[in-house]
């Protein structure tokens, strides 16, 4: 969600490139199946929450922005590292052109989801000799309302 939210680190960068692909690791809720249900362009039947999420990525209106999905269980554990290098490295391709960067969010030290996302993500900026870029995650705070 840190895409749909315009004034996020995330956003801005995205906006500042030719072409990006986004992948999404992880649904919000768990998902049913095998570990990897989907990468985006490898057929159809995605449900309809991930429609409504790529017709408001598509409103964005960053011609350049790929949205791919990668549905691993919930919650990510260290088991689903070797899925995210893999299906990072699909998208990297075999010889990266130069101008290619790997984005990923600050570790956060709490987050063992986003830790698996790191260390992929170091794997991939490393072993193909390209830069990791790092985007803030806003944090959601809930303000209650007056005398309530």
């Amino acid at each position: 969600m840190e895409l749909l939210r315009p004034e996020s680190d995330l956003a801005r960068a995205v906006a500042a490139f030719p072409h990006i692909d986004v992948l999404i690791i992880a649904d919000d809720e768990p998902v049913t199946g095998s570990v990897v249900e989907a990468l985006d362009g490898y057929g159809d039947g995605f449900d309809d929450r991930y429609d409504e999420l790529r017709a408001d990525v598509d409103q964005l209106g960053v011609p350049g922005l790929h949205l791919h999905r990668l549905g691993l269980r919930q919650p990510l554990g260290p088991w689903a590292e070797h899925d995210v290098v893999a299906a990072i490295s699909e998208l990297v391709g075999f010889d990266p052109e130069p101008g290619v960067y790997c984005l990923a969010p600050v570790p956060a030290p709490a987050d063992a989801a986003r830790a698996v996302v790191n260390r992929a993500a170091r794997r991939i900026a490393q072993v193909y000799g390209i830069p990791l870029l790092r985007y803030l995650c806003l944090e959601l705070s809930v303000v209650g309302e007056e005398g309530a």
